[in-house]
């Protein structure tokens, strides 16, 4: 069967991965793929996730199976998250959310219900975006367009292209929009920005879809939550795929969810239905642990406490490194101005590396960047920073 079949290529990011670990130079460090380390390196199991297990280990009776949609506790912790514990949206009842395989899966359970009512719409994609939008949108049958976000030339925003684009995009067509941390650019709205997008949504028709992944990684939890609460605010239907990998820790767990936001309670219910099928046909019911401890943490006043002030501690590290890159590359005499850098927000920040420089880094440094130049922050630490900043500092001048 397969032997005229080509290979398919190695995913970009998790390829860089595989060489990496096979790279034996002792200083090498992962500036690729996104997942979030501690200064020592490692990616950690946060406290309040092992004090949920112990709970959950403590009074655990079964290992059947969830509803189609998860634990209703999960979902409704979930919505509280995503819209605030007083939001319109969940006191009547108008959202809807299911526990997914991971943002990941979220997104492919969203993309699949839409394709089935909007089969002709097209997928708007940010430009840049995240791979992996891409394949998971293409695999589901859309066509895909872009519409403008990011300015290389001034390594911010381009509001304006993005306001030009996304006037022209017909009615019932997706837009698919990072809600914070925007991967792979580090680039966000503001929340003034958020209401103007919200409303071009409400004036022209299109379906908004909120890829939410790194809740309380740009700026807390409630401030980056602004683009979902913008949305909510105009009374469309809308989706929001969130993820609870990196706030949480929970990256092998595979914890996610899909939202869907009706304009009332009764089309969230029809909603609803339509979901659980998709879900069926898919993976047909989520897997159960990382969800459990999800709901254990936010339901338990003390846990999420201790969870909201790790997800801080995470945070404020990766803005350290921010800073440090900035000031490392400056006290190195590297000409230029980095200081976008730190106006960024979330792990990840397009560099202004090239690809020539990104390759001899690589080569000479066992120093792992992603082809573009984007940098995961979280893989810079104290005892690195100083060599990634000569190393950058050596590739630039020479």
């Amino acid at each position: 069967m397969w032997r005229n079949v080509e290979t398919a290529p190695a995913d970009s990011i998790l390829g860089l991965t595989e060489a990496f670990k096979n790279d034996t130079n002792p200083e090498k460090v992962n500036l690729g793929v996104g997942v979030y380390k501690d200064e020592g390196g490692k990616t950690p199991v946060l406290q309040c996730v092992k004090a949920a297990e112990k709970i959950l280990l403590e009074k655990e009776e079964t290992k059947s199976y969830l509803p189609i949609t998860g634990d209703p506790l999960y979902a409704s912790e979930v919505q509280k998250l995503l819209f605030g514990e007083d939001s319109e949206v969940v006191s009547t009842g108008r959202a809807v959310t299911a526990h997914a395989p991971g943002g990941t899966g979220a997104l492919r359970v969203g993309a699949e219900l839409l394709k089935k009512f909007n089969p002709d719409a097209k997928v708007w994609i940010s430009s840049p975006t995240w791979a992996n939008h891409k394949g998971v949108f293409s695999a589901a049958g859309f066509e895909l367009a872009e519409y403008s976000y990011y300015d290389a030339a001034t390594k911010s925003l381009d509001f304006d292209g993005m306001v030009e684009s996304l006037n022209k995009v017909p009615a019932g067509d997706i837009v698919l929009l990072h809600t914070c941390c925007h991967n792979p650019s580090g680039v966000d709205l503001n929340e003034a920005q958020w209401k103007n997008i919200a409303e071009i949504g409400k004036e022209r028709g299109w379906i908004p879809f909120l890829d939410f992944a790194y809740q309380g990684f740009g700026e807390s939890v409630e401030s980056d939550r602004c683009g979902v609460v913008a949305f909510a605010a105009t009374g469309v239907d809308f989706f929001v795929a969130s993820s609870f990998s990196k706030n949480f820790g929970l990256y092998n767990e595979r914890t996610g969810a899909i939202t869907v936001v009706a304009p009332n309670a009764e089309d969230g219910a029809v909603a609803m239905s339509h979901l659980k099928t998709s879900v069926r046909v898919i993976y047909s019911n989520p897997p159960a642990h990382g969800g459990l401890v999800v709901a254990t943490i936010l339901a338990d006043a003390e846990l999420k406490k201790q969870w909201l002030q790790e997800l801080s501690g995470m945070c404020d590290r990766i803005k350290e490194m921010r800073s440090a890159l900035v000031d490392g590359l400056a006290s190195r005499g590297v000409e230029g101005d980095f200081s976008y850098i730190t106006s960024q927000r979330g792990m990840f920040s397009f560099s202004g590396l090239s690809d020539d420089v990104v390759k001899w880094l690589r080569d000479n440094r066992s120093i792992y960047v992603v082809g573009g130049g984007r940098i995961n922050l979280a893989g810079l630490t104290r005892a690195n920073i100083d060599y990634v900043c000569d190393s950058i500092a050596e590739a630039l001048k020479g």
